[in-house]
C-alpha cells in the first residue's frame, strides 16, 4: 500500500469534522481559519517506541497517548483544542497496526472536537509525531509565570500510577490493570484547564513529575513552594508503595501523569473546586507559593 493509500484509508477526515477547516489532509498545506479575537497555541511532542512506549504495546493505545499529550499541553494553557497534524514513522506498513493506532487517535480527537488537517508518513524506526492546535481569547493563557506568594498549589487526579505501572513493566511483573490504563492512556484535563481559565494564576501539565514541573512554575513565577508530602493524592497501590518502601520519586518525579498542577488564590479556590466538580475531576491543595530563596 502506497502512502497515498494509506493516508486515503485511514487518516484522511480523521477526527472531528469542524467549520473551522478549510482544507484539511491531501493538499500540499492546510487551509484554517483562526477565529477572531483568539490566539493560536501550538505544541509538538514525539513518542519513539523504546522511548516513550514498549515496541508491543497495543496500536490503540499508541494512537490515543501521542494525541492525549499535546492535549494535555493545551490544557494547561487554558485552550481550546481545535487541529492536530501528525508525522508517523514506522519501519514497515503492517495494517493492522495503523489501523489500530489511527482508531486510538480518531477516539481522542473527537471526543475533544480536534480535527488531523495534515501531517507525513516514512519509513524508518517507529516513532510518531503530532502537533496540536488550540484557541485561547488574546490575554486569557494560563502562563508558568503567573504565581503570587501565599497562592495555593493544586493538582488534579492522582500521582504516581503511571509511574508505577512503568516500573513493573520494566521488571517484568504483574501490573494491576487500572495502573496499566493511567500510563497507556492518559486522559488530558481539557475541561478543567479550560474551567480555570481566569481563575488560576499559573499552571502546568505534570509529564515529567511534580517536582521538575512545579520548579518550572516557581523559576518562572520567581517564587519558591512549600509542599505538604501528606496531602499529595495517591491511589491505594501507590500508598502501599511508598508504606513499604519509603521512597517518594513516585509521585514526585516518575512523571507520565498527565495531571494539572495550577496555583490560585486562596480566595479563589473554592471556585475551584466548583469547577473540578463540574468536571469530575478532584482536585487537591498540596501546598503554598511563598517567596523565592535568596
Amino acid at each position: 500500500m502506497s502512502e497515498f493509500d494509506l493516508i486515503r484509508r485511514f487518516f484522511a477526515d480523521l477526527g472531528a469534522a469542524r467549520a473551522d477547516v478549510a482544507l484539511g489532509v491531501g493538499d500540499d498545506c492546510a487551509l484554517l481559519n483562526v477565529p477572531a479575537g483568539q490566539q493560536l497555541a501550538v505544541s509538538i511532542d514525539t513518542l519513539s517506541a523504546g522511548v516513550h512506549f514498549f515496541p508491543d504495546c497495543d496500536p490503540v493505545a499508541v494512537g490515543h497517548k501521542a494525541l492525549a499529550v499535546g492535549l494535555s499541553d493545551l490544557a494547561a494553557m487554558g485552550a481550546q483544542p481545535a487541529w492536530a497534524t501528525l508525522a508517523l514513522t514506522l519501519p514497515t506498513a503492517e495494517l493492522a497496526w495503523i489501523e489500530g493506532f489511527s482508531a486510538g487517535f480518531a477516539a481522542l480527537a473527537t471526543a475533544h472536537g480536534v480535527q488531523l488537517v495534515g501531517g507525513d508518513t516514512t519509513r524508518g524506526a517507529l516513532s510518531v509525531t503530532v502537533q496540536v492546535h488550540g484557541f485561547i481569547p488574546k490575554g486569557e493563557a494560563v502562563r508558568r509565570s503567573g504565581a503570587q506568594v501565599d497562592d495555593v498549589i493544586c493538582v488534579s487526579g492522582t500521582l504516581g500510577d503511571a509511574g508505577l505501572a512503568l516500573r513493573g513493566l520494566r521488571a517484568g511483573t504483574a501490573v494491576a490493570a487500572e495502573l496499566r490504563q493511567r500510563l497507556e492512556y492518559p486522559m488530558p484535563r481539557v475541561a478543567l484547564g479550560l474551567g480555570l481559565r481566569g481563575v488560576a494564576t499559573a499552571m502546568i501539565d505534570l509529564s515529567d513529575g511534580l517536582a521538575g514541573d512545579l520548579g518550572h512554575i516557581l523559576s518562572a513565577s520567581n517564587v519558591g513552594a512549600e509542599l505538604a508530602l501528606e496531602q499529595l493524592p495517591l491511589s491505594p497501590p501507590v500508598a502501599e508503595f511508598i508504606a513499604q518502601t519509603g521512597d517518594w520519586a513516585l509521585p514526585l518525579a516518575a512523571g507520565d501523569d498527565y495531571e494539572l498542577c495550577f496555583c490560585v488564590p486562596a480566595a479563589r479556590l473554592a471556585a475551584a473546586q466548583a469547577i473540578a466538580a463540574q468536571c469530575a475531576c478532584a482536585i487537591h491543595p498540596i501546598g503554598q507559593i511563598c517567596a523565592a530563596a535568596d
